[in-house]
């Protein structure tokens, strides 16, 4: 079998068998199949596509070019919620224990966040003294104490990924749907979950900027997920402005806890309870959305979602106060009020510059060395579809005396103004499966 064969055949729009595809990828990882070689590969996907069985065959090599992780002893029915990852997503931190007030649980594997601000770990870690587990057994037992784990990602979990990544990055080949959905699908197919919930963000703060090319990736990655026989769904969510309110790591825990006692932004209190109503129906607890919206809302009502939360951040070493003292986070004291001189209603918010307004304060990261500061942040007053006055302020800057000029002036860009009365946008634009 020759490299040169199978890229040919794939060039010529041709369906390659499993032992083509094995051999092309197994030999790349082992450094017998050189880089020109993949990457005019690549180029052959990126215009050419996979069908699912090519595209379950190249995602099973990924997953077996490493160690898959499963959760013995775990007594949860385990979801794994993922996140294509967009401005203000701080879902993971008000889902988590919701699910675990409902019975069930996440095992997440997570790493340091890039971009606008950090991961859910970094979020986590604005709380003093909070660690994630650091083994397996660790994240066993507290999964099963409080529904909730968190631990860092694996560096043996398809290592073909990372290797592949790095060659696509570099060959402009990043924005093909298969290998994107085998990008993500392969690292959430080796961890063991009983069910996966896929949140595919659409917009501009978002990687999937067309809601077209979103529907085709949530509906590659359902494919796939199905072809693996995994209980699996995918909803497309609205990131042409940012989730919630809060933008920060502090800020968004704080967003989070209040939407666990029932006083969270509208857009992210129905997406957590859509969430959380999917899972329910994944587990076949419940038939119908609305069914499990209500659950969802009991448990947020009765308090026990709040409970979990701070179970679990007793458990990680944190103090479980913070719920009730916000005074306990870092969080700047520092602020400056945006307003503009005019008048009219919000039509359109850039979520992209709103985030890249929030790392440039320090929230997020450009590089992997780069120290995030939790505590710098900003706080949306107004949302899309919302009046203002000449002079109303529309957001809040949290800093740490770092203000510059190229911070204004990308909030500058961020706005689109209307005289006219615009409709807000929904936060679900689509649910598949």
């Amino acid at each position: 079998m020759r490299v040169v064969d199978i890229i040919q055949k794939k060039r010529e729009n041709q369906v390659l068998t499993e032992d083509e595809i094995r051999f092309l990828l197994e030999n790349y990882q082992i450094g017998k199949v050189p880089d020109y070689q993949i990457a005019s590969f690549l180029m052959t996907v990126y215009f050419n596509g996979m069908n699912t069985e090519e595209l379950k065959v190249f995602t099973k090599t990924m997953i077996d070019s490493g160690e898959t992780i499963d959760f013995p002893g775990v007594e949860k029915f385990l979801i794994d919620k993922h996140s294509t990852g967009g401005v203000g997503d701080k879902t993971t931190i008000a889902l988590a224990p919701i699910f675990g007030a409902l019975g069930m649980g996440t095992a997440k594997l997570s790493g340091k966040g890039l971009g606008h601000t950090g991961g859910t770990i970094d979020k986590f870690e604005s709380i003093k003294g909070f660690r994630f587990s650091n083994s397996k057994e660790e994240l066993i037992k507290i999964v099963n104490e409080t529904g909730t784990g968190l631990m860092g990602q694996a560096e043996s979990i398809v290592p073909l990924d990372k290797k592949l990544y790095a060659l696509r990055d570099v060959t402009a080949t990043v924005s093909s749907i298969p290998l994107i959905a085998s990008s993500i699908m392969s690292k959430k197919l080796a961890v063991h979950a009983d069910a996966i919930i896929l949140d595919v963000k659409v917009g501009s703060g978002a990687f999937m900027k067309n809601i077209d090319e979103a529907r085709e990736l949530a509906t590659t990655m359902y494919k796939l997920g199905r072809a693996f026989d995994r209980n699996i769904v995918c909803i497309l969510t609205n990131m042409d402005e940012p989730l919630g309110n809060a933008v920060g790591n502090s800020l968004e825990v704080v967003e989070a806890i209040e939407t666990l006692k029932g006083n969270g932004p509208k857009d992210f209190t129905y997406l957590v309870e859509v969430l959380g109503a999917q899972a329910l129906i994944l587990k076949g607890d419940i038939k119908t959305l609305e069914e499990g919206i209500e659950r969802v809302k009991e448990v947020i009502k009765n308090g026990d979602a709040l409970m979990m939360l701070k179970k679990f951040i007793k458990g990680s070493g944190g103090d479980p106060n913070v719920c009730d003292d916000y005074s306990l986070l870092n969080i700047a004291t520092e602020t400056l009020e945006y307003s503009v001189e005019e008048s009219g209603y919000i039509k359109h918010i850039d979520a992209e510059k709103i985030g890249k307004a929030a790392m440039m304060l320090g929230a997020g990261r450009a590089t992997k060395d780069d120290v995030i500061d939790h505590s710098v942040g900003i706080i949306m007053q107004k949302k899309v579809g919302d009046r203002f006055e000449k002079g109303e302020i529309l957001l809040t800057l949290y800093h740490q005396n770092n203000m510059r000029d190229e911070i204004i002036e990308t909030l500058d860009g961020a706005f689109v103004f209307s005289q006219e009365k615009v409709e807000k946008i929904p936060t679900i634009l689509d649910i598949i499966g």
